[in-house]
């Protein structure tokens, strides 16, 4: 009679290996409130899933939680599999990719995290967690004005018992002010030519260097230049563009450039409007999910089980 499989996952030790810590604000955060570590968490996983769930979960805070970090240091399982296994515990409720908005002022900046839970979690406590990471990230606000009985003008300090005669007021003539000059026109991008390639033909040659799955011709390269300048053209940058290209990939490419043109076609961002100013108290918004299979980002009430819309309803590509 057949057994099924119920062993626990294995304790890879994460700190005896010489695993990466991410850049500071990146990384691995535990969600609050974990039970204790049990040699039966992850029983109900598949072999590779509880191999790489025992391991994440055995990782400092900090760690890094990239495909590339994971693969690199452990050996039983690569990249490939390292990323079908995230995806599989991001669909099982241990983990959600975030990027969440860190810093003050004009000192602010992007940062990718990995939130991991030992238990597995459902869409609504994802939700509800995100939600609260939110709140708790957002500054505090300036200090409360004064209600409206108090006045605005401080009342006058008592008058000295003799106060001098004050000199005479001597009126000066109102001076003329400097009429700004005018700023210089920002010069133009230049051109891409022979010997300066442009950014989305740069991004498109070097994929092969990323993962040689996805290495074009120069031919295949000019081919495409144009759909992949349109992504540009939506607000993206390179490493966006690459990240969703190179994201996910099956174990064999029969055809790159179909693969490419395919992605720059069915993943293209939407065109976003001209971003009105915003009114004095609106909200800003701090965190916003990725896509475990795509890393496309989004509001988390439109992701379920970690995928986005595409990546549940279709295959991977």
């Amino acid at each position: 009679m057949a057994v099924s499989n119920l062993s626990p996952a294995p304790r890879v030790s994460a700190s005896s290996r010489s695993h990466p810590k991410a850049k500071p604000g990146y990384g691995k955060r535990s969600v609050p409130d974990q039970r204790p570590p049990h040699e039966g968490d992850f029983a109900l996983l598949p072999e590779r899933e509880r191999h790489i769930a025992g391991y994440v979960d055995a990782l400092p805070e900090g760690a890094a939680m990239d495909i590339k970090s994971l693969a690199r240091s452990q050996p039983l399982y690569g990249q490939m599999a390292v990323g079908s296994a995230l995806r599989a515990l991001g669909v099982a409720g241990h983990l959600r990719h975030v990027r969440c908005l860190s810093g003050e002022g004009d000192q602010v900046r992007w940062v990718t995290r990995t939130f991991w839970s030992r238990v597995a979690r459902d869409n609504e406590w994802w939700d509800a967690f995100l939600a609260a990471e939110e709140r708790r990230s957002a500054p505090q606000g300036a200090a409360a004005p004064p209600p409206p009985w108090v006045p605005d003008i401080p009342a006058a300090p008592e008058a000295p018992a003799s106060v001098p005669a004050q000199p005479p007021i001597t009126t000066v003539p109102q001076q003329r002010t400097a009429e700004p000059e005018p700023q210089p026109e920002p010069e133009p991008q230049p051109e891409a030519t022979v010997d300066r390639p442009s950014p989305a033909f740069l991004v498109l040659a070097r994929l092969g260097r990323t993962d040689s799955r996805l290495a074009l011709s120069a031919a295949d390269c000019a081919a495409l230049e144009q759909m992949a300048a349109e992504w540009f053209a939506r607000g993206v940058d390179a490493d966006y563009l690459t990240h969703a290209l190179t994201a996910g990939l099956p174990a064999s490419v029969d055809s790159p450039f179909g693969f490419v043109r395919r992605r720059l076609r069915d993943k293209i961002p939407p065109r976003l409007p001209a971003a009105a100013p915003a009114a004095p108290g609106t909200p800003v918004r701090r965190l916003i999910i990725e896509c475990t299979e795509c890393g496309t980002p989004g509001r988390p009430e439109a992701f379920r089980d970690g995928l986005c819309r595409p990546c549940r309803e279709t295959d991977p590509a």
